[in-house]
């Protein structure tokens, strides 16, 4: 299906299936554009690893992220979207029609909706690379079942730390929440549930400063208290960051205009270069969201069939 696929160019290829890759592809074959999803993993991108989802409208009791992704897909696929399950290394946009190359073959489009999203953000610490699956992890609801009856630390104050902590404290025996800020970033409503929840103790201004590592696993980390200096050793078997992402654009290599790492595009996903849009949390927005990435997604999939019609 992969060597036929590069013998022919596509109308629309939408690079990454998260929400809003899903959304442009559904759009997009809907309107009967010749449609390709580039992914080098399942769909859904942090969607899919998302345990529950409470304010995506339409199902008033949750939904859970790898659901609602599949989902998405299956209806892509009902309008005939091709999945292409292959990561692009690298992309040339000048050239007509513009080209995307993965690691086994080239591949052809009028027009490129971009939405390869955002991964979590590192601390930037020693041993971090090396304990990564021994005892770090960016995703609570993917490695969370790994540290039944474990204490573990959480770092971040965001609406992503606040939920970590909410699951990780059915499965821990302690949770310890990490945050450089005296007060949390996260929505109210997590502030409620946090309260009332025994297991999970606030550790305010304050910062992972070491990882300490045991038999090649994490065994704790440093943390240091902004306000008074010290520094505290917590054990710990498990660490969850949750301190942020960073767009997915290495891949582009400056074909387009970033801001911050994140692709410049208007509120209808028009870029720097003319037949080339942008959708969900790679480009500059206000705001990160599942429904703005969807609406991100139909956005781009009008504009390219605009494009494409011009």
């Amino acid at each position: 299906m992969e060597a036929e696929a590069q013998d022919k160019v596509f109308d629309v290829a939408v690079i990454g299936s998260g929400p809003a890759g899903m959304t442009a592809a559904l759009y997009a074959a809907r309107a009967g554009l010749d449609v390709a999803v580039f992914e080098r993993i399942t769909p859904g991108g942090q969607l899919g690893q998302t345990e529950h989802i409470e304010n995506y409208p339409g199902f008033p009791d949750g939904i859970n992220g790898f659901d609602l992704a599949f989902s998405m897909k299956q209806q892509a696929d009902r309008f005939g979207a091709q999945n292409i399950g292959e990561e692009v290394l690298s992309v040339d946009f000048e050239a007509s029609p513009k080209v995307l190359n993965t690691g086994f073959g080239t591949y052809r489009a009028k027009s490129v909706i971009v939405a390869t999203g955002a991964k979590p953000r590192k601390l930037g610490l020693d041993l971090e690379e090396e304990l990564q699956g021994r005892g770090i992890s960016y995703c609570a609801t993917c490695d969370g079942n790994f540290f039944k009856d474990r204490d573990v630390v959480i770092v971040g104050g965001g609406n992503t730390a606040v939920a970590d902590a909410i699951y990780m404290a059915r499965i821990a025996r302690k949770v310890y929440l990490v945050h450089r800020r005296d007060t949390l970033r996260a929505t109210a409503i997590y502030h409620k549930m946090l309260e009332e929840i025994d297991a999970v103790e606030f550790v305010w201004n304050s910062g992972v400063k070491e990882l300490l590592a045991k038999d090649g696993m994490l065994g704790g980390v440093l943390v240091e208290h902004y306000d008074t200096g010290e520094v505290e050793e917590i054990n710990c078997s498990g660490l969850f960051v949750a301190v942020g992402t960073e767009p997915n654009t290495e891949f582009l290599g400056g074909a387009l205009a970033l801001d911050g790492g994140y692709i410049v595009a208007d509120e209808s996903g028009h870029t720097s270069v003319d037949g080339v849009f942008a959708a969900g949390d790679v480009r500059t927005k206000a705001l990160r969201q599942v429904t703005t990435a969807v609406s991100d997604g139909a956005n781009t999939a009008e504009g390219a069939a605009e494009y494409l019609a011009s």
